[in-house]
């Protein structure tokens, strides 16, 4: 089971309020959850932020992933994220980039795919051509 660290919505229309909680990732955002570890009301001016840090330092220990915002909320409460924090797109991309002879041989296999020329079937290259031919002929 994949635990994640995420924010999970509460509050009216318009009037969001999160709570930061532990849960299974094949989950629904709002659906059920493991521990709440602390919430966050981005509503008054400052947003309000509270959380539990002894909580989510053992989530971490234990592996656990804090989605990209729940990482940006603990930078914020002063904690660091690093245990387990979530690849950026990015490094994940340059981390499985084939070698330079690998990705040459990919490139031309993608341009060889590309001149493959595709052709309709008989079927429809003749309605094509029916419908050609009534478009045609003038209205009597």
């Amino acid at each position: 089971m994949a635990v994640v660290l995420r924010l999970m919505r509460a509050g009216a229309k318009k009037r969001p309020f999160y709570r930061i909680v532990a849960a299974d990732s094949r989950r629904q955002r709002d659906g059920r959850f493991l521990e709440i570890l602390g919430y966050y009301d981005p509503m008054p001016n400052p947003a309000t932020l509270k959380i539990e840090q002894e909580k989510v330092a053992g989530w971490l220990a234990n592996g656990a992933q804090p989605s990209t915002q729940v990482a940006s909320l603990l930078r914020k409460a002063g904690m660091k994220p690093t245990v387990g924090v979530k690849k950026a797109k990015a490094e994940v991309e340059a981390e499985a980039a084939p070698a330079p002879k690998a990705k040459k041989k990919a490139v031309a296999r993608k341009k060889a795919v590309r001149r493959v020329v595709r052709t309709a079937s008989a079927r429809k290259t003749e309605k094509k051509a029916a419908r050609k031919k009534a478009a045609k002929k003038p209205a009597k």
